[in-house]
């Protein structure tokens, strides 16, 4: 791993805080005494876009407050994912208690409680509002609490959990990419799950679906679930952005067969083979049923095409 990753563990309180204000902004840490031994432990990765930390450590209540935001924003939320014990968790008059079956996606730069005991240990993952918002201004608009002990809530505590393992297997380069789709997950857990398509990033998937068709269509196998794979999105998800689009993957996949067999019956560079040879390179299993669909979707048929019309 680069240097950009690190472990540390702390024997004094001060030195902890020194280092949690570095990383989630200027705050005030409570401890029960500063004079007591105290042991902390924070594993972490930074790139340029997001931060992924680890840590376990002693007693203690932090305070971000307006005071604080003013002095030092940072324009970032934070995922907290607790994978033993608990913490209290308060901001924008909602508070709770979350365990290892809960996660809480916060805004660093909104007033914010955060206690736990010393049974604490939590994986965090920071990113900026920007790109939250980009792809869910629900997610971005105020603090949200997931459930981690199943389905899509369940996949992403075992991702953020494997990305910090793996850490030390990856590059910078891979780090923001492998965040990247876990924000995704993120921000289409806060939309509802599987069953509910972020409405903030429709526009920029259904783009991405239409470029990955328009360079695959030809091949044999695209359909739905070959699509959702290569994005690395559901099915469902692929399905439910297409219909909001009026369109089906199915419709998208023979619309741009059809226009790419178009394409080379009029060109001169295909002019050597046969209509039958051009349906079948385009990715139709018969003759027949291309002819019909092109019939359908240019009101003229591939012989006219061929001839010049």
């Amino acid at each position: 791993m680069s240097s950009w990753s690190q472990a540390l563990t702390f024997s004094s309180a001060s030195a902890w805080d020194e280092v949690f204000t570095d990383f989630h902004g200027a705050s005030r840490i409570k401890v029960p005494d500063r004079g007591a031994p105290w042991t902390g432990h924070l594993e972490w990765q930074r790139s340029k876009t997001y931060s992924l930390a680890q840590c376990s450590g002693g007693e203690e209540v932090v305070q971000r407050d307006t005071r604080h935001i003013r002095a030092d924003p940072r324009g970032t939320h934070e995922l907290l994912v607790p994978l033993a014990g608990s913490a209290w968790v308060e901001q924008a008059g909602e508070s709770g208690e979350i365990g290892p079956g809960a996660m809480a996606l916060c805004d660093i730069d909104r007033p914010l409680t955060f206690a736990h005991g010393t049974d604490l240990r939590s994986i965090s993952l920071i990113m900026t509002g920007r790109n939250l918002s980009a792809r869910s201004p629900r997610a971005a608009g105020g603090p949200q609490l997931l459930h981690g002990d199943r389905g899509l809530g369940r996949v992403i505590r075992q991702l953020i959990t494997t990305l910090h393992e793996e850490r030390e297997h990856l590059s910078e380069t891979t780090f923001d990419i492998a965040c990247d789709r876990l924000l995704d997950l993120v921000c289409l857990a806060v939309e509802g799950g599987v069953d509910s398509a972020p409405t903030g990033q429709r526009a920029s998937v259904e783009a991405a679906i239409r470029r990955y068709v328009r360079e695959h269509a030809c091949d044999r196998d695209l359909d739905v679930v070959t699509i959702a794979r290569a994005l690395g999105w559901s099915a469902r998800y692929v399905q439910q952005v297409l219909q909001a689009a009026g369109t089906t993957a199915r419709d998208l996949v023979r619309r741009e067969r059809l226009n790419v067999a178009r394409t080379r019956l009029a060109s001169a560079s295909w002019s050597t083979y046969s209509i039958a040879e051009i349906a079948h390179a385009s990715g139709f299993g018969s003759h027949a049923s291309f002819a019909t669909a092109f019939r359908a979707e240019f009101g003229i048929t591939p012989r006219e095409v061929r001839g010049g019309r």
